[in-house]
């Protein structure tokens, strides 16, 4: 065993989180790869995902479970993959080399710096472990290698964590990317002594490779992958089993909050999954929050959105304001410095995690998300669009003090700024006026569209997060009037949610505000009406 060879440190790093409080056990995944062992074509595979979606856990698993000289039987048989037919044939039987690709030298300036890190790392350990054949640690790590096939007939599974950090690292050049995809190939393409070759990154091999480098890999790539999707990220099944475990452990955080926060991602088949990292800093702190961390290339993807702006300004505002855009997904941009383009720009933020993707149609995923996009619309260098963002703390406001000679001025203001979706080509471009005049009201109520109420829907509903605060039930009308909005609301009983009835006697819970919200398009203006729930009732 060593660092690199066997590695008994990813065993510990597994067992870890094995036995952490919100473990999900993914085990199966080692069936399909049992599959794959040895078969000439079938034996490269490269998995694909967002970061914080669980690729180096499931790099920890592999590892722990093949290697030779561990023994991990104690946790594996209490796994899925126990029940699997190939469970004991190769459970501890394979030679593994691992390896976390974003490490590196604390100084390193360039490619050959970086290769040179890893391959003696590999070297020293295949020394010590195969110590009867003749290496030296100035062979090249591929010949040491075919040395060991020869002599002991010996062979290994490659697992390469993050492979493409090379292409993040302040030392890229094409030159480098051409030599990095280079000694891939040398280590790994029609080696005899190859059994599995796993790999995991962010962005797809071929933005990379459009050669013959590292062409034998089998991609699997976020949000197209048919075969592994399920492994990667906590399905709803899965996230409501640790939601009751949290509760069996004395927590307080409810299914909704976790939906609401973390969910939006998609399978190949439409299943829901949610991000790993998030729903375990939830439950584990006890606390619904943003915990997307502020570093790396998805940081530098916002500022490029707010760099060309104008090529996704329309777009940006349809899914801040909860819409789904149209996008088929044809390519993918190879780094994060040249994105200049609409496709160059989504295309990248899906793979990222940033948007999510299903059916042709992106949309931003859920609310830990669009606190960042939140961010990019207030920024100064949006201009008018930042103008409208700041508008919607005195949009609210005025609601709740029933100012509407304020809430129409604010109307006026959006109406007029120049984006075509606030045209009012249809209502359900005025349902995108309110998300954006209400944006930052999303920080005290969980904002409802098209919500099942009384006896239909209601436009929106407005939860406060607090209990205590003024809830909101809000009716749009076009070419009508906000009267009639308001009597829609109460001839529909959308308010029988925040009713309660003692004694015979029928009480509001909480404080609610009934709006009615109109635009006439034949005068160019709009209305508002707002009443307190309580003087409406019968």
């Amino acid at each position: 065993m060593g660092n690199i060879l066997n590695s008994e440190g990813q065993l510990r790093l597994f067992y870890g989180r094995y036995e952490g409080s919100y473990f999900v056990d993914k085990s199966e995944i080692l069936e399909k790869l049992n599959n794959l062992i040895g078969k000439v074509d079938e034996q490269y595979i490269c998995i694909t995902r967002p970061r914080r979606f669980g690729k180096t856990v499931m790099t920890n698993l592999i590892s722990s479970y093949y290697a030779k000289g561990l023994d991990s039987a104690t946790i594996f048989d209490t796994l899925k993959i126990a029940n699997k037919p190939s469970y004991r044939k190769h459970l501890n039987q394979h030679n593994v080399i691992s390896l976390y690709m974003a490490e590196q030298p604390r100084i390193c300036e360039d490619i050959d710096c970086y290769l040179s890190y890893h391959e003696k790392k590999i070297l020293k350990d295949l020394k010590r472990g195969f110590s009867d054949c003749e290496l030296d640690l100035d062979m090249e790590l591929w010949d040491a290698l075919e040395e060991i096939f020869y002599e002991t007939g010996e062979r290994f599974i490659f697992i390469l964590d993050e492979w493409d950090s090379f292409f993040h690292s302040d030392f890229f050049t094409e030159a480098g990317a051409k030599k990095y995809l280079t000694f891939l190939k040398n280590i790994l393409k029609d080696k005899p002594y190859v059994e599995l070759a796993y790999m995991t990154g962010v962005l797809p091999i071929k933005k990379y490779s459009s050669g013959s480098e590292i062409n034998i890999f089998k991609e699997y790539y976020f949000p197209m992958d048919t075969v592994y999707d399920t492994f990667f990220g906590f399905t709803e099944k899965e996230v409501q089993e640790l939601c009751h475990k949290n509760k069996v452990n004395g927590g307080t955080i409810q299914y909704e909050q976790l939906s609401e926060w973390y969910n939006g991602y998609y399978t190949s088949k439409g299943e829901r999954l949610y991000n790993p990292r998030s729903i375990n800093f939830a439950l584990t702190d006890n606390s619904i929050k943003d915990y997307w961390t502020e570093t790396g290339p998805g940081t530098e993807i916002l500022e490029l959105v707010k760099n060309n702006v104008d090529a996704v300004k329309e777009d940006i505002l349809k899914m801040v304001s909860g819409e789904k855009i149209q996008f088929p997904l044809r390519y993918f941009k190879t780094g994060v410095q040249k994105l200049d383009t609409r496709q160059d720009i989504l295309s990248v933020m899906i793979i990222y995690g940033f948007l999510s993707y299903y059916d042709t149609f992106v949309s931003i995923p859920n609310r830990e998300l669009m606190t960042k996009f939140e961010i990019v619309l207030e920024d100064s260098s949006m201009g008018y669009i930042a103008k409208l963002a700041q508008n919607s703390n005195k949009m609210l406001e005025a609601t709740l003090t029933g100012d509407t000679d304020k809430m129409e001025e604010i109307l006026e203001y959006v109406h007029n700024t120049e984006i075509p979706i606030l045209q009012y080509n249809d209502e359900n471009s005025l349902s995108c006026i309110v998300n954006l005049i209400y944006l930052n009201a999303r920080d005290k109520y969980r904002i409802e569209r098209e919500e099942k109420a009384g006896r239909g829907f209601a436009d929106f509903i407005f939860y406060p997060l607090n209990p205590s605060d003024t809830a909101i039930i809000l009716e749009l009308k076009k070419d009508d009037t906000p009267e009639h909005a308001i009597k829609q609301i109460m001839k529909r009983k959308y308010y029988t949610r925040f009713l309660t009835c003692k004694n015979g006697k029928t009480n509001c819970k909480q404080d609610v505000l009934v709006v009615g919200m109109a635009y006439d398009k034949a005068s160019g203006e709009h209305r508002c009406v707002v009443k307190v729930l309580e003087d409406l009732l019968p």
